[in-house]
């Protein structure tokens, strides 16, 4: 049979052997290159590629209920080794975060139970892990604690609050982002329990969080980008938050790697493809991107496992 000389690379069938590195098995999902096994290896590589850019600011972006699914580890992980230099995120994963750093844990549960039952022993589900009630009764605790450590009258942005609340945990996204200082941006506080706990403080208390006062600090850092790169981790507001930061600038982002298990079709952002953020000047028109379709708490430990292999000198 003959084959036209136009075809591409030939699929590489998938050999696994006994001990390979994740590294090496996703080396060999992109000889395969079909599908988004081929999708993840080339999101690693370009991973890495913007990541040895030392012109390129790295944006990475936290939605979904990842930190409660064992998530938040990696993105310590990655904060503590310099490949974030800005985080934004839901006020949901902060809020898990914050728990987990003083002292509570989430549960592996079931997703096959009685709500009803859960509800009467005071146990939040999400999806198949568990968290006790007695969990945000800490959580309370903790943050009118933090919350009154700042100054009357104070005038404070998301960002500001947040690397207060990380100066005061010894573990976790908050307080790595804080030590390493890398800001934490989160637009949609409100919609989280840090919001609840914040108004609940401000009903007797003068002390304000001013939203729009994040916009300086975060357009300073795009305007002084030669380029700018994205790993998007879930869409929602983390994402287009992102992605809208360089609207203002002449330039889109160079780079973008996209994990999401939504569906572009349906016309709703998490879906979108980076394709169509172009047309928005999101991203350069010559801009590398990757989406990843599939479950982000099995595609992003994946790829992070592959990159530190490559970056670390540990490939093999």
């Amino acid at each position: 049979m003959i084959i036209p000389m136009d075809c591409g690379e030939p699929v590489r069938p998938v050999e696994i052997r006994p001990g390979m590195t994740v590294g090496a098995l996703v080396d060999a999902l992109g000889r395969a290159g079909a599908y988004n096994g081929g999708a993840l290896a080339r999101g690693v590589d370009l991973w890495e590629r913007m990541l040895a850019d030392p012109d390129a600011v790295r944006f990475f972006g936290l939605a979904g209920a990842m930190v409660p699914g064992g998530m938040g580890r990696i993105v310590e992980d990655l904060l503590e080794r310099g490949y974030i230099d800005v985080l934004v995120s839901t006020g949901a994963n902060l809020t898990h975060d914050i728990i987990e750093a003083i002292g509570c844990s989430h549960f592996r549960g079931t997703a096959d139970c009685s709500d009803v039952a859960l509800r009467q022993d005071e146990i939040n589900r999400i999806y198949d892990v568990f968290l006790p009630s007695a969990a945000f009764v800490r959580f309370e605790e903790f943050m009118q604690e933090a919350l009154g450590a700042l100054p009357g009258g104070a005038v404070l942005s998301i960002q500001e609050l947040l690397a207060h609340l990380g100066s005061r945990l010894d573990t976790g996204i908050l307080a790595t982002a804080a030590r390493k200082g890398v800001p934490v941006y989160c637009p949609a506080i409100q919609d989280s329990m840090i919001g609840l706990q914040y108004w609940l403080f401000a009903q007797t208390s003068r002390v304000t969080i001013d939203a729009f006062r994040d916009v300086p600090g975060l357009l300073d850092r795009c305007f002084t980008a030669e380029r700018a790169g994205a790993v998007l981790v879930g869409g929602g507001v983390p994402k287009n938050y992102i992605l809208q930061s360089m609207l203002m600038t002449e330039n889109g982002f160079a780079y973008a790697v996209q994990l999401t298990g939504d569906r572009p079709d349906l016309g709703g952002l998490s879906g979108a493809t980076l394709d169509e953020a172009r047309s928005w000047g999101k991203l350069a028109e010559g801009a590398e991107a990757v989406t990843v379709y599939g479950d982000a708490t099995i595609t992003l430990p994946l790829m992070t496992a592959a990159l530190l292999e490559r970056m670390e000198g540990r490939h093999g």
